[in-house]
C-alpha cells in the first residue's frame, strides 16, 4: 500500500474544488457549506482516480466524500452502471442513496436506485433493465440481482465500500470480495472503514490499487444540552407512540422535528399526523428548493408546529425553536443520528432527542452507542404510558399478564383451567393463518414498499 501524507488544511470552500455549477447548487441547498478534513483529503484524490483508504469514524462527513466525486464524473449518455456503491444494511443503502438524489438535483437524467433484500425483487430488476447509472445495495441482494442476470457490472468504474468493518462484522467480506471480482479491473475503488481490522486490509491489499490512505481523527461527540432516550416499539405501534409522545412532552411555542427514512415515510406521517388535529408538514429530498425553504419559514414563524423529515432535507436545518427531535426510524449510522439530534438544543438552549427502536433494531441502537461513546437511557415518561398497550417487545406482554391472571386466580378453582385454554387455543388457531415468520413478512412488506417505489 502507499501511505499518503494528510494534510492539515481543510479547505475553505466547497467550489475549490473544480465542481460543476449544477453540483455546486445542489451542495448549497442541502445546508453544505465547509468541508470536512475527510472531504478536503478525499475528493483531489478521488476526482484524481486514484484509489483511497479512509480510516473515518462515523460524523466525518464520508458520505459526500465519496458521492461528489462520483456524481462529478459520471457520463449520463452511457447506458450501463458506472457506480457501484456497498453498505452493510438497507437502512444505509436508502440513505446513501436519498443522498445521491438530493446531491443529484440538477444533474439532469441521473439515475439511481437502492437495492437491499426484504423487498420485492421484481420492482429493482425493472429498474435495472430501463438502466441506472449508480446502485447502492447491501452484498446479498447485489450478488442476487447478479445472479438473477439483472445487474451487470462489466460497465462499473467507481466502487465504493462503505462500513467495511461492519461488513466484516456482518459477515459479509466474502461476499463482497466475490462482488469486485465481477467488476473490471481498472476500476477505482474507495474503501471507508472506522477500524482497519486484518481481514478489511486483506481486502484492501487484494483489490485495491496503491492506494492513498487517509486517516481521520474525531473527538468525541458530545450533546450536553440534549436529554436523549430511547423508546422500544413495535413497527406497527410507532404512530401511537409518536402521538402519545407528542402529548406527554411537547407543549405550545416550541417545535419538534420528526426523522424518517424515505421520502414516502416523511408524507405518510405527516399525513397521518395532520388526521390526528396536528400542524404538520413532510420535508424530503422530492421536494424542490423554494418547497423546502416555504415548510422551514412557516416552522420559524410557529405556523406549523411539526416538521416530519428525511436526513438530507433536513441538513444544516437552524431553528431555534426546535424543542425536540423524534427519530421515528432508526438512522443507519451514528454519523446521520448526531446530524439529526443536532437540531435541537442549539442557540444555549436544551432539548430532548428520542430514538424508536423494534425489537430487531437492537443491534444497530448497541451500534450507535459505540460510535457515539456514551449509552442512551431508557425514556421514563413513554416507556411508562406506552406500556400496557403501545410498547412492543417484552414490556407490553409482560406488564399485561399480571394484571390479566389476577382476577382469574381469584375466581374458583373450577374456573382455572377456563383461564387457560383461551391462551393457548388462540396461538393454535392462529399458527396456520400467521406465523411468526409470516407476520413479520407482512410487517416488513408493509414498511418496505413505500421505501422502494420512491427510492
Amino acid at each position: 500500500m502507499t501511505t499518503e501524507k494528510n494534510s492539515n488544511t481543510t479547505l475553505t470552500s466547497f467550489a475549490q474544488f473544480g465542481l460543476s455549477a449544477p453540483l455546486l447548487k445542489a451542495i448549497t441547498g442541502a445546508g453544505y457549506t465547509v468541508p470536512t478534513p475527510i472531504q478536503s483529503q478525499a475528493i483531489p484524490l478521488l476526482l484524481d482516480g486514484r484509489d483511497i483508504i479512509g480510516q473515518a469514524q462515523t460524523g466525518t462527513g464520508k458520505t459526500a466524500a465519496f458521492l461528489l466525486p462520483i456524481l462529478e464524473r459520471l457520463e449520463l449518455r452511457g447506458n450501463g452502471v458506472q457506480a457501484l456503491i456497498l453498505t452493510p444494511t438497507r437502512e444505509l443503502a436508502i440513505q446513501v442513496a436519498e443522498a445521491v438524489d438530493l446531491f443529484g438535483r440538477g444533474t439532469s437524467g441521473l439515475r439511481a436506485m437502492p437495492v437491499y433484500g426484504g423487498t420485492a425483487i421484481g420492482k429493482q430488476i425493472a429498474a435495472l433493465r430501463r438502466g441506472l447509472h449508480v446502485v447502492v445495495g447491501t452484498p446479498g441482494r447485489v450478488i442476487d440481482l447478479i445472479e438473477r442476470g439483472a445487474l451487470d457490472l462489466r460497465s462499473v468504474r467507481n466502487v465504493v465500500l462503505d462500513e467495511a468493518d461492519e461488513m466484516l462484522r456482518m459477515g459479509f467480506i466474502a461476499d463482497v470480495e466475490w462482488i469486485l471480482k465481477q467488476t473490471p479491473a481498472d476500476r477505482q475503488t474507495a474503501l471507508f472503514s472506522a477500524t482497519m481490522p486484518d481481514a478489511v486490509r486483506r481486502v484492501a491489499d487484494r483489490h485495491l490499487r496503491k492506494p492513498a490512505i487517509l486517516r481521520i481523527e474525531r473527538a468525541p461527540a458530545t450533546m450536553p444540552d440534549i436529554d436523549e432516550r430511547y423508546v422500544t416499539v413495535a413497527e406497527h405501534r410507532k404512530m401511537e407512540t409518536l402521538t402519545s409522545l407528542l402529548e406527554c412532552e411537547t407543549s405550545g411555542g416550541t417545535a419538534t422535528l420528526i426523522f424518517v427514512r424515505t421520502k414516502v415515510g416523511a408524507a405518510n406521517v405527516a399525513r397521518r399526523l395532520q388526521d390526528a388535529g396536528y400542524e404538520a408538514e413532510p420535508m424530503h429530498g422530492g421536494m424542490t428548493q423554494p418547497q423546502r425553504e416555504r415548510v422551514i419559514r412557516a416552522m420559524r414563524a410557529g405556523r406549523v408546529e411539526i416538521v416530519v423529515a428525511t436526513d438530507v432535507a433536513a441538513r444544516g436545518l437552524d431553528i431555534d425553536r426546535i424543542a425536540h427531535v423524534v427519530n421515528y426510524d432508526i438512522p443507519g449510522d451514528a454519523e446521520s443520528y448526531l446530524h439529526r439530534i443536532g437540531r435541537t438544543g442549539r442557540a444555549g438552549r436544551s432539548g430532548k432527542a428520542f430514538l424508536f427502536v423494534t425489537p430487531r433494531e437492537g443491534g444497530m441502537m448497541r451500534q450507535i452507542e459505540s460510535a457515539i461513546g456514551r449509552r442512551l437511557k431508557p425514556s421514563e415518561t413513554i416507556a411508562h404510558s406506552a406500556a400496557p398497550h403501545k410498547d412492543a417487545g417484552a414490556v407490553a406482554p409482560k406488564a399485561a399478564a399480571p394484571k390479566a391472571a389476577a382476577p382469574k386466580a381469584a375466581a374458583p378453582k373450577a374456573a382455572a383451567p377456563k383461564a387457560a385454554a383461551p391462551k393457548v387455543a388462540p396461538r393454535k388457531g392462529a399458527a396456520p393463518k400467521t406465523s411468526a415468520s409470516k407476520t413479520a413478512a407482512r410487517f416488513g412488506r408493509r414498511s418496505a414498499r413505500p421505501r422502494f417505489q420512491q427510492s
